[in-house]
């Protein structure tokens, strides 16, 4: 019984990092033949792992087929919004609890990803880090859960807003910022400089998928 429940587990985890990654991208249909052949786990922890992942609104029935959600503009405003709010409340925390440790890894991460700009795909994988390690100097499990989910829904957003033009030197600068109130400990600029860079993410966003408009 132990292993099956770790195969569901690992079944899940496979599936949802292939999603984050952008393996599989919002419309993209999954198959549990597929799947089971290309993870190396049989199609019932599959099977069991896509039903958790529609339950979760990750995935979505197209006729008798499931693929992977997308979010149209009023759920990302949605999104957005409480990411805002959680993400501000990861900096204000951090600022108070994290350790020396923490906030070196944090400014050593703003250094490291500079040599990423020009490279999305991969900053967007450094951004991720950043946030995460973030999330962890706040000291708080249960806040953490919650930006878990937040951030677990962003991957079904198709593309990333650090693939516009000079975005990308611009939310490192916003990383700095961050970084650098967390290192004074001032807690309401820590909120207020990850408030911003996360609104300067959704304007980004707002205004490439208008200028898709016909």
């Amino acid at each position: 019984m132990a292993d099956m429940r770790a195969s569901q587990k690992d079944a899940y985890e496979l599936i949802l990092d292939a999603i984050d990654r952008g393996v599989y991208r919002p419309g993209d249909r999954l198959v549990e033949s597929d799947l089971a052949e290309r993870f190396g786990v049989s199609r019932t922890p599959i099977r069991e792992a896509l039903q958790r992942l529609e339950t979760q609104s990750m995935l979505t029935r197209d006729g008798r087929s499931l693929i992977v959600a997308s979010l149209d503009h009023n759920q990302m405003a949605d999104l957005y919004v409480v990411r805002t709010e959680l993400e501000g409340l990861a900096a204000r925390l951090a600022a108070r609890h994290a350790t020396l440790e923490e906030v070196r890894v944090l400014r050593e991460m703003v250094e490291a990803d500079r040599a990423l700009v020009g490279d999305p795909e991969a900053l967007a994988r450094a951004n991720r880090r950043f946030h995460k390690q973030i999330h962890l100097a706040s000291h708080n499990r249960y806040l953490v859960q919650q930006l878990d989910l937040v951030h677990r829904s962003m991957a079904l957003l198709a593309t990333t807003s650090l693939a516009v033009e000079g975005r990308g030197v611009a939310a490192i600068g916003e990383h700095d910022r961050i970084v650098s109130a967390i290192e004074a400990r001032d807690e309401a600029a820590a909120r207020d400089a990850l408030t911003a860079h996360i609104s300067s993410a959704f304007v980004t966003r707002l205004k490439t998928d208008a200028e898709k408009v016909r």
